[in-house]
């Protein structure tokens, strides 16, 4: 597995906070997309989820992270709405990014190489990771799911 430097495209997306278990993903993509249909609004792009703390326990109870569907069209920055879900600007950024094939409970051999790479080429993270899914779970067996790992990055 390898990891590389890339740059993002800029992206408005609608976003989900989020507090708790992972177990929560699959529901709260549903409501996230739920949310774009009724608004009117066309998803265009991979979905993605972002990270900002590290859970002190198995079940992730103290999680603070957010899911996030790219949408198209030029939107104006809107806070989360009575549904809890609102429109934000995403700037481009550096980021280290790694593609892991497998399931979602196997990924820490790539953010370790992600870690790896930042070391070795003098890099130090400047935000929160972040998955992008590039395949669709329900759909595919946990043997070929493919999720983007993606970490900003500044020149240490």
């Amino acid at each position: 597995m390898s990891a590389n430097l890339m740059t993002t495209q800029p992206a408005v997306v609608a976003y989900l906070p989020m507090h708790g278990p992972y177990a929560q993903i699959p529901e709260g993509f549903g409501r996230l997309y739920g949310w774009i249909e009724s608004h009117g609004y066309t998803a265009a792009g991979m979905p993605a989820a972002v990270y900002f703390n590290m859970p002190s326990d198995e079940t992730a109870s103290d999680a603070v992270w957010e899911l996030q569907a790219p949408l198209a069209g030029d939107l104006p920055d809107a806070p989360p709405d009575e549904d809890g879900i609102g429109v934000r600007s995403v700037p481009a950024m550096d980021v280290v990014s790694a593609v892991h094939k497998g399931p979602y409970d196997s990924m820490l051999p790539t953010y370790q190489a992600i870690w790896g790479w930042i070391e070795e080429n003098g890099y130090e993270p400047c935000g929160p990771p972040m998955e992008r899914y590039l395949n669709n779970p329900e759909e595919t067996h946990p043997d070929e799911a493919l999720t983007e790992v993606l970490m900003p990055v500044k020149k240490a």
